[in-house]
């Protein structure tokens, strides 16, 4: 009879850290999905702007890389509302670092580097890298 006790209290004690990793799984992949609508929000907003001449163009960092700093920069004019973009952009920086931290993500540990300069090419900022 113990034996059965024992055995049934340590399947339910298996059981429950089961649940609970099932529940963090399924936490990370809807902040995952989150994210990746943040980022389309954010990519659309950028494309929609259009330059005449370099001095309209800016990046931005974007994303959180789980070893620090962002993964890229985002090009983008200023004709359109760069305030908004900002926002967006801090937002989703900051979701991104929690969610590596909740949900113990990793990554390589190299340094994205900014462009060295930007370029109106054909209405479009572009990042040149030298």
């Amino acid at each position: 009879m113990a034996i059965l006790f024992k055995f049934g209290f340590l399947l339910m004690f298996i059981m429950a850290f089961q649940c609970d990793k099932n529940e963090a799984e399924t936490h990370c992949k809807n902040q995952m999905s989150r994210l990746a609508e943040m980022s389309t929000t954010i990519h659309n907003l950028i494309d929609t702007s259009v330059c005449s001449e370099e001095d309209e163009c800016r990046f931005i960092a974007f994303g959180s890389k789980p070893c620090g700093g962002p993964w890229s920069y985002l090009v983008y004019s200023t004709s359109i509302d760069t305030a908004k973009l900002t926002t967006l952009v801090e937002a989703y920086n900051t979701l991104e670092k929690r969610i590596n931290q909740e949900c113990n993500r990793i990554s390589d540990c190299m340094v994205a580097m900014p462009p060295q300069r930007l370029e109106c090419q054909d209405n479009k900022c572009i990042a040149i890298y030298e």
